[in-house]
């Protein structure tokens, strides 16, 4: 089965992809999105946010929420479903969904995220988003004058460690291996900083916890050596052990780095194939936050007008403006 070609197609339902959705559909694009496997992405696991500009305090999955909301109100077709193929090999692009539906768009929207690499331990899950959290910068204001650890020993679990002795009175660096991976720079900034302890060859083997209310309380760790076991009393545990990128789809189709991440051109969304832009974590190893997601999701709706202005499919935003006015 498949649907008559639309102008644009939006990959993903993060802040990226709803963004995206939303400019589209205001630009009389008439998008359509595709929720995926997790609607409303990594913010459906979060509990408080409390950066999200206009809200002291939000819900992560009840922002995600207003944002589907917003975006079916402005017209956007949602469409529940999984993408399982792409063809990106020419226009207009093909899509297939799980359900055997096929769609056709002559411009796309990749934002289908990344996901935080976990230890796989049964009680991180329980525990994820109570005291268990995959981002610093998300969730570091929570444990102000508390004790926290971090697994890891690249740039980016130093540089977390280093965020997170912001609030912390104390931090640990945990890393399974008896040297970083960090820059020198980093690891001489951490090295520095008397808030922070380097606990060497150890990994975690399990996460304590209380039920009522729900919460970390300590670390089982053990020896990576000896295979010794010792408890370490904290109040939440932060893994910076890397993401991956949502991309597996798109391989071999638009350029991408060593990592999996979509490259795109300087200060713009746009990938190595015209007419598809990328925007969210799928481009974005840096800051991962859902501002900076739904700010790439507006330039990808803006980009994705003009590349469909330039080929008459779309009506340019100046001709637009002056039949308002």
């Amino acid at each position: 089965m498949s649907d008559p070609t639309v102008k644009l197609l939006v990959l993903g339902s993060g802040p990226a992809g709803y963004t995206a959705a939303i400019y589209a559909a205001r630009a009389a694009l008439d998008p359509v999105l595709v929720e995926g496997l997790q609607p409303g992405g990594q913010l459906t696991i979060t509990t408080d946010v409390e950066n999200w500009p206009g809200d002291v305090s939000v819900l992560g999955p009840d922002l995600m929420v207003r944002m589907a909301a917003q975006a079916r109100h402005v017209g956007v077709d949602l469409v529940s479903d999984i993408v399982t193929a792409v063809d990106l090999g020419a226009r207009p692009f093909a899509v297939t969904l799980d359900s055997g539906r096929r769609l056709w768009a002559e411009s796309v929207v990749i934002a289908t995220g990344a996901q935080a690499r976990w230890l796989g331990l049964d009680s991180e899950t329980r525990y994820r988003g109570f005291g268990v959290s995959a981002c610093a910068t998300c969730d570091g204001f929570f444990f102000r004058g508390k004790t926290v650890a971090v697994v890891g020993g690249g740039n980016t679990a130093v540089e977390e460690a280093l965020f997170l002795t912001n609030f912390a009175a104390k931090v640990y660096l945990i890393h399974r291996r008896e040297a970083l991976r960090a820059d020198r720079t980093n690891q001489a900034r951490l090295f520095a900083n008397a808030k922070v302890e380097v606990i060497w060859n150890t990994e975690v083997g399990a996460v304590e916890g209380t039920d009522v209310p729900l919460g970390v309380t300590a670390l089982d760790l053990l020896d990576t050596r000896s295979g010794a076991a010792r408890r370490l009393p904290v109040d939440g545990l932060f893994v910076a052990i890397g993401h991956v990128p949502a991309t597996a789809l798109f391989a071999g189709q638009v350029a991408m780095d060593d990592e999996g991440y979509i490259v795109t051109a300087p200060d713009s969304t746009a990938t190595s194939v015209p007419g598809v832009f990328a925007a969210g974590d799928v481009r974005d190893k840096v800051f991962r936050q859902a501002v900076t997601a739904a700010g790439m999701g507006c330039m990808a709706a803006l980009e994705a007008e003009r590349f469909l202005a330039h080929d008459g499919l779309a009506e340019p935003a100046e001709e637009r403006r002056h039949a308002v006015a």
